[in-house]
């Protein structure tokens, strides 16, 4: 029974597609993916004919943007993760070429590097460092006020050792940068949190953590729902098992 609903949201979808542009198309699925996948995929179909037939700037980066999402939500495995952000990233390298000075080309082709080289591993994928630390840089000259572009250059300098340019203090400045520019966007604050888990500042991390839970109105709600909740809960958590008093022998 509960498919129905899923499958005429779809069809809705697919209808209306028809008087839109791809882009438009492409950006309501992108709206409302967390209802349903399948959204994300007609948004990569409609993108990708159009990027065959006409290829333009602002159509491949959102079809980069539809590689990356795919990758993080609906892909199982590494392979499958691993096929969608190269996919991502070269319709990302595209759109880059196409428009040297779109900070959002830049984003994407940078998230789909950097989640590329990630699910490799460092160690395999140390070549393409160098490349997400331009591109973060890119991005942030570009504009400065960027989220993604504060929350990427954040999360290079929160993971890396301090050898390859790793910077704690820095990081948290880039998150909360990321979050002046955009404080209902909750992603770059699960990040902060993150940094506070990692330094033991627990108190900070659960301020951040909660700001997460109870925010009335995320930017990115799809994100939130699928990615930002879910962690914030799992953070939480793994907060009180590291805080509680142990019971003694």
């Amino acid at each position: 029974m509960r498919a129905i609903p899923a499958a005429l949201a779809l069809l809705a979808l697919t209808t209306s597609a028809a008087a839109q542009p791809p882009l438009e198309t492409a950006r309501t699925a992108f709206g409302r993916f967390h209802e349903d996948l399948s959204h994300l995929e007609h948004a990569r179909d409609v993108l990708q004919s159009a990027t065959e037939r006409e290829p333009t700037a602002d159509d491949l980066t959102a079809l980069a943007r539809a590689w990356f999402l795919l990758g993080e939500f609906q892909a199982r495995t590494d392979r499958e993760k691993i096929d969608d952000y190269e996919r991502g990233r070269e319709a990302g390298r595209r759109a880059v070429a196409a428009a040297p000075r779109s900070d959002e080309a830049h984003v994407w082709y940078a998230l789909n590097t950097a989640r590329l080289a990630g699910t490799r591993g460092l160690v395999r994928a140390a070549s393409l460092l160098s490349t997400i630390r331009e591109e973060a840089a890119t991005i942030l000259a570009l504009n400065p006020g960027s989220v993604e572009g504060n929350t990427l250059a954040g999360g290079l300098a929160a993971e890396l050792p301090k050898m390859l340019g790793g910077d704690r203090t820095r990081a948290e400045a880039y998150f909360k940068r990321a979050l002046e520019s955009d404080p209902r966007r909750t992603g770059p604050r699960v990040e902060l949190a993150r940094l506070y888990i990692a330094t033991r500042r627990y108190a900070d991390a659960e301020r951040e953590l909660r700001r997460v839970l109870d925010e009335p109105a995320p930017s990115d709600l799809p994100y939130w729902t699928l990615a930002d909740a879910p962690n914030a809960r799992n953070l939480l958590a793994s907060i009180a098992a590291q805080t509680q008093p142990r019971e003694s022998p």
